[in-house]
């Protein structure tokens, strides 16, 4: 068994847990993000035990990506995930509909946390109120797992639909939810995932977990990342690409909007592996087997 995790930095932004020597990631709840990207709380960088950056951090391509954060895509028209909107028959467009999210309050505990936030609309009104949690846990001589936990309360006075743009008419694109963007050179890297699946064709699949694993530059070494779907999740369907950047999202909303009537609660609960060197099959099963929810 590897060290105990402890909060080794706090500031008025950032939060850092750390493990051993190695500071395994920062968690940014005061970010200066601008207003098109959506600004909420992210983790960046997020490292291995051997210390490589495992996420990405705004990209060209899409500069509302930082590393691994909780998101929405399309909540009653509001763009919780920052950027353009798909809109059905029009495509991605430009809307005044970015909406944030507000860090309110921790709450510390020895290997992790919890935090209370508010969802804002671009207009500046309070839609959703979220209690998240995140903790370090099994940590191992070449891994670590971050577990996830949030529940999303609808504020409003009348129903909110959750949904993605697949749920808008884009064909396999149903991305929302805890989403993670991987560094450039894990482009065109190895997707495994649970029952024999595999590549890009578990986009849309629904599965108990699916692990990436990718290349470094630099140094001669790969690392693994094993996303876990909770049991208790209802509808997850896996959002993944090697090709053109590598990421993962276990939807809540690819095909199917999520109604939330006023006052109605969405739990989910996720944990996310970090592993030194390339996992295979055999390895990757072992670790689920070994490591029940």
């Amino acid at each position: 068994m590897g060290e105990l995790p402890v909060i080794s930095r706090q500031d008025e932004s950032v939060l850092a847990v750390s493990v051993g020597d190695v500071e395994v990631f920062q968690y940014v709840h005061g970010p200066s993000t601008p207003e098109f990207e959506g600004p909420k709380p992210y983790l960046h960088p997020v490292r291995t035990l051997d210390g490589d950056v495992v996420t990405a951090f705004r990209p060209h391509d899409h500069r509302w990506h930082k590393g691994l954060q909780m998101t929405a895509t399309d909540v009653s028209g509001e763009n919780f995930w920052g950027g353009v909107t798909y809109v059905r028959d029009q495509g991605y467009v430009v809307l005044p509909n970015v909406g944030s999210m507000r860090h309110d309050s921790f709450e510390l505990s020895s290997g992790g946390f919890t935090e209370k936030l508010s969802w804002f609309t671009q207009a500046g009104e309070n839609w959703v109120g979220e209690v998240r949690s995140f903790e370090v846990r099994d940590v191992l001589d070449d891994a670590w797992t971050l577990e996830f936990a949030t529940t999303l309360t609808n504020l409003r006075a009348t129903p909110l639909e959750l949904g993605s743009p697949t749920t808008n008419g884009r064909e396999l694109a149903g991305y929302t939810g805890f989403f993670w963007r991987g560094p450039r050179s894990f482009t065109g890297g190895e997707v495994i995932a649970a029952d024999g699946g595999a590549g890009e064709a578990m986009m849309g699949r629904t599965g108990p977990w699916l692990a990436f694993a990718g290349h470094h530059d630099e140094v001669d070494r790969s690392s693994t990342l094993l996303f876990l779907d909770h049991p208790d999740n209802k509808n997850t369907h896996w959002f993944v690409r090697s090709e053109p950047f590598a990421a993962v999202n276990p939807s809540f909303a690819f095909f199917d909007t999520v109604s939330l009537a006023p006052g109605d609660e969405l739990s989910l609960r996720y944990r996310v592996v970090v592993g030194c060197g390339a996992w295979d099959r055999d390895r990757l099963e072992s670790y689920v087997e070994e490591h029940p929810w």
